[in-house]
């Protein structure tokens, strides 16, 4: 019966609306016995769905809006009030209607992501046939076509052809990314031009995809300070309400009066509107490509004044180069780096894996070296055995361990490079400093506006942690007007450096890759990510993930933080502010039942739209940063 009741609410509302108004024009024509029951009945049909969740609130113990509309209504009918009555039941029907449908809005950039989601896929079979099957059907390892306007139905690489993808429902970017063998892809984007295969390696519940949707629905659900606040005030607010208008009644003896009162009491408006705000909000970072987990995140981003930026992957672009090898004892530089490369194929570091690729590069055969020890000092290097060689690949600290002095050319070479922006790697063969690989990164295009607009919207403090050498830091914080930077610093230096400003005060975020800054990430008061298609442990771990990899998207997450409280405090000044006028006027008897409901769902209305808002915020129209007229090209 009750999910009868639900189904068909709408055509109870619309039923009840035209039996008022028969009502009223039977009124009109002098019927004035007829108008009652037509108004009884409205007030009849409308009252069930709000008594059946009345009782349900009793039930459970609780004071509901229901429940104080339930005996409002029931005193209106006891004192003959039809017309009152109707038109309070039919108002508030009217009113869920309306919240209902202007909510659904709010939820439109989850809605969006899920109706994008991929239900078919194309399998390439092993006899050279392709079946398309449902998405529930294709496992890792199966080989998938996509063609031109087709959605990409699993995370995967591709192992055939090249296209132009667009990735917006991963990272917020409506430009196309060209992809093209060896790429990833990922489920939910869509193949504008071009045909590619690709090999599946996530799919279903495990895609980056559906983790997105995944997270959005719970960041959705969670609650923020002012909304578990609200919870706990409506649980105290609403059986106050009964016990003053009970109070009102045996000091005015006017039961009518009790119950406009009742009515217009009701907290309706001060209930929804923080969680329609937060609803807007993380909706609109979804549909950019930034994941705000939950309203608590986004109440304690929006009190952030310092920021703390890793540099290698955050501040620069993350995709290094050699940009130099150099020895010092006449070796081959291929027979160099063909030994340091075999050696760093242990070592996950991204100055490591560049050093691999500059080989493969080459043609270096690394395959045909034999290697057969190693070892990764955290932070500092390599060290391994290829060849028969013994190797030591980093940095000053690791040669300092080692007890292997610079002599004065070398740190002379190395510090020209490291002040022109690289990295220096210095390369021992058997003991003997044989070499050095310059590695080189590049600045964001987008780092110094995005740094400036956070400046602009209340951020007083940025700082840059990296392990890198001093000098290169030093161009990077040169470059983008940093207040201070830290190098050559471990990643547990890091964490102390995070507790060190948390303990003086400051509200602190930091930013980092999301693997090698997973502790200071974890130590700051919001932790973000750089996660370029999103990886597993910086969406996982972050409180914030930016998905395109670009800190505009930073930016745009924090001042959308501040809108999105700043909307929730609208909201609930909205509210208390209607209430409070609205019973002042009951108790002088300027506002009467109907008026007083109309005016009270008309609030409700009010702060849903004024959360709705939310949904086109775009950071660009707020503000104006200055532009970086010139940033070293390598850093």
């Amino acid at each position: 019966m009750n999910g009868y009741i639900n189904h068909h609410k709408n055509q109870i509302t619309a039923l009840a609306g035209l039996l008022i108004v028969i009502g009223f024009v039977l009124g009109t024509l002098g019927n004035e016995s007829l108008q009652n029951i037509a108004l009884i009945t409205a007030t009849i049909i409308a009252s069930v769905p709000i008594f059946i969740k009345a009782i349900q609130a009793i039930r459970m113990k609780a004071f509901s809006i229901d429940l104080l509309v339930s005996i409002a209504v029931l005193g209106a009918l006891y004192i003959g009030e039809y017309t009152e009555s109707s038109v309070v039941t039919f108002l508030f029907l009217f009113g869920d209607y309306l919240e209902m449908r202007t909510l659904e809005k709010t939820r439109s950039s989850l809605r969006e992501l899920v109706d994008m989601a991929p239900q078919e896929a194309v399998v390439l079979r092993e006899d050279g046939n392709s079946e398309k099957v449902a998405i529930e059907k294709v496992e890792v390892g199966d080989r998938i076509i996509i063609r031109p306007g087709g959605k990409i139905p699993v995370d995967g690489s591709i192992i055939s052809g090249k296209a132009s993808i667009n990735e917006a429902t991963i990272t917020g970017e409506s430009i196309p990314a060209s992809k093209t063998v060896e790429d990833k892809v990922f489920s939910g984007t869509i193949l504008d031009t071009g045909y590619v295969e690709i090999v599946a390696e996530r799919v279903g519940d495990d895609t980056t995809f559906a983790k997105v949707i995944e997270l959005v629905e719970e960041a959705q659900e969670s609650k923020s300070k002012a909304e578990k606040f609200l919870d706990k005030f409506a649980g105290i607010y609403t059986p106050a309400v009964v016990v003053l208008a009970i109070v009102v009644y045996l000091f005015t003896q006017d039961l009518h009066l009790a119950i406009t009162f009742l009515v217009i009491a009701c907290p309706g408006a001060l209930v929804i509107g923080a969680p329609v705000s937060n609803v807007a909000g993380i909706g609109n970072g979804a549909r950019n490509g930034v994941l705000i987990k939950g309203g608590e995140i986004m109440d304690k981003f929006s009190k952030v004044d310092t920021l703390v930026f890793d540099k290698t992957g955050t501040l620069t672009k993350g995709k290094p180069e050699v940009t130099d090898i150099h020895t010092f004892n006449r070796l081959d530089e291929e027979f160099l780096l063909g030994l340091v490369a075999k050696a760093e194929m242990i070592s996950e570091h991204h100055l490591g894996q560049t050093i691999v690729k500059a080989a493969q590069n080459r043609g270096i055969d690394l395959a045909s070296m034999e290697q057969s020890d190693g070892e990764v000092i955290k932070g500092n290097g390599i060290k391994a055995q290829v060849n028969g060689h013994s190797i030591i690949a980093g940095n000053r600290k690791l040669l300092q361990s080692e007890k292997i002095s610079l002599v004065k050319a070398v740190e002379q070479y190395a510090v020209g490079r490291e002040k022109q922006g690289n990295t220096a790697v210095f390369i021992v063969i058997d003991g003997e400093i044989s070499g050095m690989i310059s590695i080189a990164d590049q600045i964001r295009e987008d780092a110094y506006n995005a740094l400036a607009q956070m400046r602009e919207n209340g951020i007083k403090k940025i700082v840059m942690l990296t392990g890198d050498n001093k000098h290169t830091a030093k161009a990077v914080a040169t470059a983008l007007e940093l207040d201070e930077f830290h190098a050559e610093l471990l990643p547990e230096q890091k964490v102390n450096y995070v507790k060190e400003l948390k303990n003086s005060g400051h509200t602190v975020a930091m930013a980092g890759d999301g693997i090698n800054d997973a502790p200071a990430i974890a130590t700051a008061d919001i932790g973000l990510a750089m996660g370029e298609g999103g990886t597993d442990i910086s969406m996982e771990t972050a409180d914030v993930v930016l998905m395109a990899d670009k800190l505009m998207q930073f930016s745009h997450a924090y001042l959308l933080s501040k809108v999105t409280i700043r909307n929730m405090k609208q909201n609930i000044f909205i509210a208390v502010g209607v209430v409070a006028i609205l019973l002042i006027g009951v108790l002088m008897g300027s506002v009467h039942l109907a008026s007083g409901m109309f005016i009270h769902e008309a609030s409700v209305l009010v702060v849903i739209l004024n959360a709705m808002r939310l949904i086109r915020f775009n950071h660009k129209n707020m503000h104006s940063s200055k532009r970086l007229e010139s940033v070293p090209a390598k850093a």
